[in-house]
């Protein structure tokens, strides 16, 4: 399989006062096209931050992050910003959709960005919207929506413009039990079924369970890895 994201002796550094926080120590890893795989670990073992590291949101202090082959980490501005909505696809646990747009809006508007044309946007939305479950709600607006329903809006919105990979922070944080084992079952669906890559950070056992590939991480370092 193709690699898409590719982490070499990556580490992050904060200061408090004079102190030196270590959030990630040397870290390496490699994720491939198609995985279902979950990075967690207890608070402040670093999983947010590396999830954070592997989307460009921000740098590491040492070591390259690759996507699809491109350094990540040396690109700035428009450059990085361009890449990143073209390559990645975000799914945040406070759903971050845009609340005066409809349910349609919101999953269309990276498109938008991108200048994809109104027939491509139509169709693309039109076989999400029926893919996560939500072909009646088009015109909605959020606030209309229950939180699963909202998160559905925010995946069907990170899958269709077919990124490389899809990174989820926490999906599952603000959903009650039964919605948050739908939208994993869901996303699990549509990995298998189109061979999306999923990468998770998380202390959700749910996700845990139903991840292809565990990383967990301890004091910034991985403790552990397991492939099911």
């Amino acid at each position: 399989m193709t690699d898409i994201i590719r982490v070499e002796n990556i580490s992050k550094k904060y200061m408090t006062g004079n102190v030196s926080i270590i959030a990630l120590d040397n870290v390496s890893l490699t994720i491939k096209k198609g995985e279902f795989t979950a990075i967690a670990g207890p608070s402040g073992s670093g999983k947010t931050t590396l999830l954070n590291l592997i989307s460009g949101l921000d740098e590491p202090s040492d070591g390259v992050v690759f996507l699809d082959g491109k350094p990540l980490s040396k690109m700035k501005g428009s450059e990085l910003s361009d890449f990143r909505r073209d390559h990645i696809g975000f799914i945040f646990q406070s759903y971050n959709l845009i609340p005066v747009l409809s349910v349609k809006e919101n999953i269309e508007y990276i498109m938008l960005l991108q200048g994809v044309s109104d027939k491509i946007r139509q169709e693309r939305v039109l076989e999400i919207l029926k893919e996560v479950g939500l072909s009646e709600m088009s015109k909605r607006r959020p606030s209309e929506l229950s939180g699963g329903q909202q998160q559905r809006v925010a995946v069907a919105r990170a899958m269709v413009s077919n990124p490389d990979i899809i990174l989820a922070d926490e999906p599952t944080a603000n959903l009650d039990s039964h919605s948050a084992i739908d939208l994993l079952d869901m996303m699990r669906r549509l990995n298998e079924e189109k061979g999306m890559t999923f990468v998770f950070s998380t202390h959700d056992s749910r996700i845990m369970e139903r991840a292809k590939r565990l990383i967990m991480l301890k004091d910034g370092m991985i403790d552990s890895e397991e492939i099911r």
